[in-house]
C-alpha cells in the first residue's frame, strides 16, 4: 500500500507540518550515520524507560531518521541518519542568510556538508518531544546514556596538525573549519595569532630582563648593599636577628634584573601591543570570516530560524529586564567576589603564620622570608584550581537565575560571570602582594599584629618586587606546566582505561562505534574552557609584566605546545565537537580590551608603589651628589640605600634583650621614610609625603600617556581592511543589480 511505501518528513512535535514526501530507502553506507546514540539493554531498564525510549525513536523515524541498532555485551548503541532531503528547508534559511534575488531558484548543493549535518541533527535531537521532554531529561532519567558524532575523516587533520612533530608548522585553519566547524576554527585561528604576537613581546621582554645582567655587578645600589657590612636591618616578623645589609646582596642584585629604568619602557611597550594585537586580530577576523561567506550572519537570526523550522507555533521570546532578579544577581556576585578576596586574606594568615613557624626552624638553604612567599604560591595555587569549579558551578547557576532569551545570550553572560570571579581567584593575592603587603605594618617596636599575636608579613628585605616577582614565577610556572600536563594526561589516562575495559565486538561498524564512544565525553563549554585558560593567561602576560617582564616569553613557550596538546586531544582523546558557526570570538573580545585597560592600571601602580623607580629618580635629580655637586665625576645614586632607609633605636623594642645581637647594636634599619626622633612616635616624614605625591602623579601621567596610545593605535589601525569592505559593498551592488534585472523582468511580462 501507499501509506506503507511512502511518509511525510516532518521537522517538528506536536502541530509541526510536513515538508515533503520522499519514498522509504535503504541507510547510507555505514560510514554516513550522523549521531549515534547510547543506551542500556531493554532488560535493565524500568517498563516505564522502555516506552520512552520507543517513542522518541519512533518520533525520528517519523521526522525522516534512519535508524539501525547495536549491541555489545554493556550497552545498546542506535545509529541514525537524517536523508539529505530533510535538509532543503534548513539549507534555504540557514546557508542563504541574504536570501536570494525575487525569481531566482535558490542554490541547491548536492551534498550537504558534515559539519551542517551534525549541528542540525544535534539540533532535532535536542529539541521537546512530542511528550515535552528533552534529550538531557531522557539521559537524566536513564531512558539513554549519551550521544554523539562520529569522528570521520580525521586522518588528514592527524597527519597535518594533530601531531607533536608538528610543533611549529602552520595550522590548517579551513580544514579545521571544515571538520570542527567556525568555532573551532576561530578559536585556533585566534590562538594561533595570538601565540605569532608573543613573540615581539616575548624578545622586548627577555632584553629588559637580560639588560640587567650588564648592571648585575656594576650597580651603585647593589654595590652599597654588598659592602653595608655594619649596617643592621631590624628583625622581620617575629625573627629575633638582626642581619647585615650585606647579607641582601645576591637579593639585590636579582631585584634589578627586573626592576630598572627599562621596566617602565617594557610596561608602555606592552600597553602599546595589546592594542595593536587586538586591532590587528580583528583584521585578520574580518579576512577569515569574509573568505568563508559569514560575513554577514547573524546568530540570532539562524536561532529564531532552527525553532520556526522545528515548531512552526514556536513564539518569539523578547527581551526582558528584571531589575529585581539583576539587584538579586548583583548582590550574590559581590559576595563571591568578597568570599575570594577573603580566600586573599586567608592567605595572608598562612603567610604570617608560616612565618611564625619558619623563623623557628632552621632554614640553613633559603630565607624565611622567601619560604614563606614560596609556599604561599603554591597554596595560592591549590585555591585557584579548588575555586575554579566552585565558581564554574556558581556562575552556571546565575546565568540559569538570569534566564537569558537564547543560548548564544546565555553563554555570553556566563562568560563575563565566569571571567570576573576568576579574575579575583587569581589575581586577588597578586593585588594584596603589589599594593597591599608590608604597607599597614606600623614600624619596628609598633608592629601591626594579628588578633594581638602574630605580626603581619613585610616585604623581602630587597624590597616587594622581589615578593611579587616570586609569586608570578610561581604561580604561572605552575600554571603553564601542571595545567598543561594535566590537560593532556588526565583525558590520555582516561581513555586508555575505557579501552581497556571496552569488550571489542567482531562487527567492525559497531568496534567504530565503540572506539568514539570510549573517547572522552565533550561538552557545550568544552571551547569554553579553553578560552577561559587562554584569557587568564593573557591576563598574567599582561597586567603584572612591569614585574615580571619573563611572562610573555613564558606564555610563548605554554601556547606553542597548547596548540598541539589541545589538537592531539580534540582529534585524537575526545569525541568529536558539535560544530557550530560563528563570525568572532563573541563576548571574549570585551574580555580582552578589558584586561588591556586593567593591564595599563596595575602596571602603572606596580611601577609607582612596588617599585624603587619613583625613589630613584626622586633621589637622582633631587638629593643626589651629582645635584649638589655637579662637577664631580660620581654615580648618580651614590648614598641612595642609606637615604631610602629609616632609623630605629633598639632600645625602643618593648623586649630589646630577646634580640640577638651581633655586637652591640643601638640603631638598625628597615625601609620607610620615617622620623628618627622617638619623641615624634617615629612619624612619616615630608619626603614620604612628597613622595607620595610624586607616585600618584605618576599613575595619573602613565595612565594617561598608556590610554592616549592605545586610542591612537586602535585608530590608526582599522578594526576591518579596506579589501573586505570593499568585497562587501561589491557583493552588495551586485545583489542589488540582479534585483533590479530580475524587477524589471517581471514587469516587462
Amino acid at each position: 500500500m501507499q501509506a506503507e511505501e511512502s511518509f511525510q518528513v516532518l521537522v517538528g512535535t506536536g502541530d509541526s507540518f510536513p515538508l515533503m514526501e520522499i519514498s522509504t530507502c535503504e541507510a547510507e553506507p555505514a560510514e554516513q550515520w550522523d549521531f549515534v546514540l547510547v543506551a542500556k539493554y531493554y532488560t535493565e531498564l524500568r517498563v516505564r524507560q522502555a516506552e520512552r525510549r520507543k517513542q522518541f525513536l519512533e518520533e525520528l523515524k517519523s521526522k525522516g531518521f534512519h535508524i539501525t541498532m547495536r549491541e555489545d555485551q554493556n550497552q545498546v548503541f542506535f545509529g541514525i541518519r537524517a536523508d539529505n532531503r530533510i535538509f532543503d528547508l534548513y539549507r534555504t534559511l540557514l546557508m542563504e542568510p541574504e536570501g536570494s534575488a525575487p525569481g531566482m531558484e535558490p542554490a541547491r548543493p548536492t551534498t550537504v556538508p558534515a559539519t551542517t549535518r551534525i549541528r542540525i541533527v544535534n539540533f532535532i535531537l535536542n529539541s521537546k518531544t512530542a511528550a515535552g521532554d528533552t534529550f538531557e531529561d531522557l539521559v537524566k532519567d536513564g531512558v539513554f546514556e549519551d550521544k554523539f558524532p562520529l569522528h570521520r575523516g580525521k586522518e588528514d587533520l592527524k597527519m597535518k596538525w594533530a601531531r607533536w612533530r608538528n610543533l611549529f608548522q602552520e595550522q590548517p585553519i579551513d580544514a579545521i573549519r571544515d571538520y570542527f566547524g567556525v568555532k573551532v576554527a576561530l578559536y585556533f585561528a585566534w590562538l594561533g595569532w595570538y601565540t605569532y604576537m608573543l613573540v615581539p613581546a616575548a624578545v622586548v621582554g627577555l632584553i629588559v630582563f637580560l639588560s640587567g645582567f650588564a648592571l648585575f655587578n656594576s650597580s651603585q645600589i647593589s654595590k652599597e648593599i654588598c659592602e653595608a657590612h655594619d649596617i643592621f636591618m631590624c628583625p622581620i616578623g617575629d625573627s629575633n636577628k638582626y642581619q647585615p645589609l650585606s647579607a641582601t646582596c645576591i637579593f639585590a642584585k636579582v631585584t634589578h634584573l627586573f626592576d630598572n629604568e627599562g621596566t617602565v619602557l617594557f610596561a608602555i611597550f606592552m600597553a602599546l601591543w595589546a592594542t595593536v594585537f587586538l586591532e590587528i586580530w580583528k583584521r585578520q577576523r574580518a579576512r577569515v570570516v569574509l573568505h568563508w561567506d559569514l560575513y554577514g550572519w547573524d546568530e540570532d537570526q539562524e536561532e529564531m530560524a532552527l525553532e520556526l523550522i522545528n515548531c512552526p507555533n514556536y513564539k518569539l521570546q523578547p527581551h526582558q529586564h528584571s531589575y529585581l532578579r539583576s539587584t538579586i544577581i548583583l548582590v550574590l556576585s559581590l559576595l563571591m567576589i568578597c568570599l575570594m578576596i577573603g580566600m586573599a586574606h586567608v592567605l595572608v594568615v598562612y603567610r604570617v603564620l608560616a612565618a611564625a613557624l619558619f623563623s623557628n626552624l632552621a632554614w640553613p638553604f633559603l630565607e624565611v622570608t622567601t619560604a614563606v612567599v614560596v609556599t604561599g604560591a603554591l597554596v595560592h595555587y591549590l585555591t585557584i584550581v579548588i575555586m575554579t569549579k566552585v565558581n564554574k558551578y556558581v556562575a552556571l547557576k546565575l546565568c540559569d537565575f538570569e534566564k537569558p532569551r537564547t543560548f548564544s545570550e546565555r553563554e555570553s553572560k556566563f562568560t563575563v560571570k565566569f571571567f570576573t570571579l576568576q579574575f579575583f581567584a587569581h589575581f586577588s593575592s597578586l593585588i594584596y602582594i603589589a599594593f597591599i603587603l608590608g604597607r599597614i605594618n606600623g614600624h619596628p617596636g609598633k608592629s601591626t599584629r594579628l588578633a594581638g599575636l602574630w605580626k603581619l608579613e613585610e616585604c623581602h628585605l630587597s624590597g616587594c618586587m622581589m615578593d611579587l616577582f616570586v609569586q608570578m614565577a610561581i604561580i604561572m610556572g605552575l600554571k603553564q606546566t601542571l595545567s598543561n600536563c594535566m590537560e593532556y594526561l588526565h583525558p590520555w589516562l582516561t581513555y586508555k582505561y575505557r579501552m581497556l575495559r571496552a569488550c571489542w565486538a567482531s562487527n567492525p561498524e559497531l568496534r567504530d562505534w565503540q572506539y568514539n564512544y570510549c573517547l572522552n565525553p565533550v561538552t557545550t563549554f568544552s571551547l569554553f574552557d579553553e578560552f577561559m585558560e587562554m584569557m587568564i593567561q593573557y591576563g598574567f602576560t599582561t597586567i603584572f609584566v612591569a614585574a615580571f617582564p619573563l611572562a610573555p616569553l613564558l606564555a610563548l613557550f605554554s601556547n606553542v605546545v597548547e596548540i598541539r596538546l589541545d589538537a592531539i586531544k580534540m582529534v585524537q582523546l575526545q569525541r568529536r565537537l558539535v560544530p557550530r558557526k560563528a563570525k568572532d570570538i563573541g563576548t571574549w573580545l570585551q574580555v580582552l580590551e578589558t584586561i588591556g585597560v586593567l593591564a595599563v592600571i596595575a602596571n602603572g601602580m606596580v611601577i609607582a608603589f612596588t617599585s624603587e623607580f619613583i625613589p630613584r629618580m626622586i633621589y637622582k635629580y633631587r638629593d643626589s651628589p651629582c645635584r649638589k655637586e655637579p662637577s664631580q665625576k660620581v654615580d648618580c645614586l651614590t648614598g641612595y640605600v642609606n637615604h631610602s632607609l629609616s632609623v630605629f633605636f633598639t632600645k625602643d623594642f618593648q623586649d630589646p634583650k630577646k634580640i640577638q645581637a651581633s655586637g652591640n647594636v643601638t640603631e638598625c634599619r628597615y625601609r620607610d621614610y620615617r622620623n628618627r626622633d622617638p619623641r615624634n612616635e617615629y612619624n612619616f616624614t615630608e619626603q614620604f609625603w612628597f613622595l607620595l605625591a610624586i607616585r600618584l602623579a605618576f599613575v595619573i601621567l602613565f595612565e594617561h600617556v598608556a590610554l592616549c596610545i592605545k586610542l591612537i593605535a586602535a585608530w590608526f589601525v582599522p578594526d576591518v581592511p579596506q579589501s573586505v569592505k570593499n568585497k562587501v559593498l561589491e557583493e552588495k551592488y551586485d545583489m542589488l543589480q540582479e534585483k533590479l534585472r530580475s524587477s524589471s523582468k517581471s514587469t516587462d511580462v
